[in-house]
């Protein structure tokens, strides 16, 4: 039986790779010269904490962010921005959660398309990832193609295939 498993990876030295690029353009622009303006990766808890002083550098932050990630084939979709909040002082705080792992909801949509698509494979959900089973390789891939095409909040990727 030919099978893969379909997951929602980030590739976390790109995402590093990201934010590194980020905080170099940010010593070189001058809109942001003086402003204390803190990017700061933590890949154990998954998050990117951003500090700066104003909603425009913030909102100008999250676009750079979004930009950086993009250029280093880091999908956007997996950054989660929080609200902003107040720190200290005037300064403002936003964290940028990375998601990982195909949720309960998204699995199930994954699921019924692949049922819907009326093709002799089985999906079974496995904690975060879906793993997609049939005969045929070329049923695979036509469910590959089926899932791509789908508008989900998150990108996916299909591993270990088997055949």
């Amino acid at each position: 039986m030919a099978s893969f498993d379909t997951v929602s990876e980030v590739n976390m030295q790109e995402l590093d790779n990201a934010v590194n690029n980020l905080k170099k353009e940010l010593n070189t622009r001058f809109d942001f010269k003086g402003s204390n303006t803190e990017v700061e990766l933590n890949k154990k808890d998954k998050l990117i904490k951003i500090i700066t002083t104003d909603d425009m550098k913030m909102n100008m932050l999250r676009e750079m962010l979004i930009s950086a990630a993009t250029k280093r084939s880091v999908d956007a979709r997996c950054l989660e921005f929080g609200e902003v909040e107040k720190a200290g002082g005037s300064m403002l705080r936003r964290e940028v959660k990375i998601k990982e792992g195909i949720d309960k909801d998204t699995a199930k949509k994954i699921t019924t398309a692949v049922k819907e698509s009326k093709l002799k494979v089985q999906a079974s959900i496995m904690d975060d990832k879906v793993r997609i089973q049939g005969k045929k390789i070329d049923d695979l891939q036509a469910v590959i193609q089926i899932l791509k095409g789908l508008d989900l909040p998150l990108p996916l990727q299909f591993i270990n295939m088997k055949s």
